[in-house]
């Protein structure tokens, strides 16, 4: 995590604070500028690899910065003025002619750009030029330039440009060194990024929005498999962690299956594969068309946009909607649904769409109805919601429940630590992983829960959120794979619950309702023994207070 890397850490807070004081004080106006730049530097890297990649199989790359662009201008520079000749208006308009003549989309590069002298220039460069271009990247027609559209680049002064090109350097070359050292891929410290600059945010967790900590990330993605070809969603998308997560696992299942010996095992225990050399044009196609993600935050649209782009996949399909609203209706599509959604949120029930089937506003209760519902049969879910929905006693809570247990096998809860979520909340969660199996039904679904609680997610569990030695999750997915090979005897870690025993306790699926709890006897001295020693304690605090006495 991005608390192990001192000098990325501190990267990041000198960018912060060049922004903050250049102006930029919101954190989220902060990450969105320092997003587009990151986008900027990203995309002349990955262009680069895939120009390289195809010339080694002696094939040709067509680059985004291939071809010519019309440069701006500020046209009040030729204006002509009122005292001018007719050769002086002839000679300005050849200026002019002169200036907007085509030039190569090369010089849009990162790598062009940022030694540009003086420093006015590079500004009105990027911003004018750079910026326009990107938002324009992937033609009129997709998600990510209409989306764009209202897109701002608001550096203003040339010196705070240039002073954030060069810590955004730093950083990026920072980001590939731990990439490379530390075992991590560029998104997960990426997302460590985008954390660090969260928790500027006096309000974060607002609404119970939080980032979702990369290493349950990866444990949901391996608790599903989600396979090449599958659709893939996210209905409260945010910065598309869940969606590049599951991105990642299916680049590791293709590698392992072609060259296992480019696999290595991350900081969390896990596979992963950081390579996508091997990806061929019917892969990176089935790729494109598989990931889907829906938020009602246009900038966390944006960024979700980009973030999957940085990562190789060109066209996403992340969109601003709100998935709880009569506006939205998609049933039976997805494959595989990821989420985290908001904790606590509270709706006008006007607004939330009728065929969720709650009578709430609780966006916990509601995401969970529509997860339910995006699941095509056979379809699998993973979920983190807060224990809270568990074990609730209210309709809503009940009814809730009942759609897991009746439209779908509930496969697993998993108990997740109450410190999960720090800094940002203490809140205890879990995760529920289930498939669809019907819809509406009288036939309840389910005949059995998986139950597994976890001590620890490998970090500390106070704000600090430090690495620890072990790696407690792939021990989760381990037990969970073998789950219905494996003989339980007791109630103490993990262990089955049957649907009857679930229905006589009201819809209970909380861990700690069916946990077998063990009782130890404690032993105690004898009274009198107890007694001598608090006397003989008694007697020497008098001595030494006789002795206090006499020194005064």
């Amino acid at each position: 995590m991005l608390q192990n890397n001192a000098r990325l850490k501190a990267l990041i807070m000198s960018l912060w604070n060049t922004l903050y004081g250049g102006g930029i004080s919101n954190p989220i106006t902060a990450i969105e500028q320092i997003t587009y730049l990151l986008f900027i530097k990203k995309l002349d890297e990955l262009e680069n690899t895939r120009e390289i990649e195809a010339t080694s199989k002696g094939k040709k790359y067509i680059s985004k910065f291939d071809g010519n662009y019309i440069p701006w201008i500020d046209e009040t520079v030729y204006r002509p003025k009122p005292s001018m000749t007719e050769e002086e208006k002839d000679e300005l308009n050849k200026r002019r002619d002169e200036a907007l003549r085509s030039r190569r989309k090369s010089e849009l590069k990162w790598s062009y750009f940022k030694d540009m002298l003086p420093a006015s220039e590079m500004l009105l460069h990027v911003k004018n030029n750079v910026f326009t271009f990107i938002k324009e990247l992937n033609g009129e027609l997709s998600p990510f330039t209409h989306y764009m559209t209202d897109a701002s680049f608001i550096i203003q002064k040339p010196s705070l440009l240039v002073e954030v090109v060069k810590k955004v350097d730093e950083i990026f070359i920072e980001i590939e060194k731990d990439a490379e050292e530390g075992k991590q891929s560029f998104q997960d410290i990426q997302g460590d990024v985008y954390e660090m600059l969260l928790k500027e945010i006096s309000t974060s967790g607002k609404n119970g929005q939080f980032r979702t900590p990369r290493h349950l990330i990866k444990l949901l993605a391996e608790l599903t498999e989600p396979k090449l070809g599958d659709k893939i969603a996210d209905p409260a998308c945010g910065t598309g962690g869940f969606l590049l997560g599951a991105y990642q696992y299916i680049l590791t299942d293709i590698i392992r299956k072609k060259e296992p010996n480019l696999l290595q095992i991350d900081e969390d225990g896990f596979e992963r594969a950081k390579v996508s050399s091997f990806l061929d044009e019917e892969t990176k196609h089935k790729l494109n068309e598989s990931f889907y993600g829906f938020d009602i935050d246009i900038t966390m649209v944006r960024l979700g946009l980009m973030n999957l782009m940085m990562h190789g996949i060109d066209n996403p399909h992340i969109n601003y909607k709100d998935t709880l609203s009569k506006n939205y209706n998609e049933e039976a599509k997805y494959d595989i649904v990821l989420a985290n959604p908001p904790f606590t949120g509270k709706l006008d029930r006007g607004d939330v769409n009728p065929s969720l089937g709650l009578d709430t506003g609780s966006t916990e209760l509601l995401f969970l109805s529509r997860i339910s519902k995006m699941l095509r049969i056979g379809g699998k879910a993973a979920v983190i919601i807060p224990e809270g929905v568990l074990f609730g006693v209210s309709k809503a809570q009940k009814a809730t429940r009942e759609i897991l247990l009746r439209d779908n096998q509930l496969e697993a809860v998993v108990s997740l630590p109450a410190g999960a979520f720090k800094p940002y909340t203490g809140v205890k969660t879990a995760i529920l992983v289930f498939t669809k199996v019907d819809e509406n039904k009288k036939k309840w679904n389910t005949e059995k829960v998986w139950f597994y609680s976890l001590d620890n997610d490998g970090y500390t569990l106070d704000d600090s959120r430090r690495k620890l030695t072990e790696n407690p999750l792939p021990i989760v997915k381990q037990e969970y794979s073998k789950r219905n090979r494996t003989i339980i005897s007791d109630r103490k870690k993990h262990f089955y619950v049957h649907l009857t025993e679930i229905q006589e306790n009201d819809l209970d699926l909380s861990y700690n309702t069916y946990k077998e709890h063990e009782y130890y006897e404690k032993k105690y001295e004898a009274p009198k023994k107890i007694l001598d020693s608090l006397i003989q304690l008694e007697n020497q605090i008098l001595r030494e207070l006789d002795e206090l006495q006499e020194l005064i």
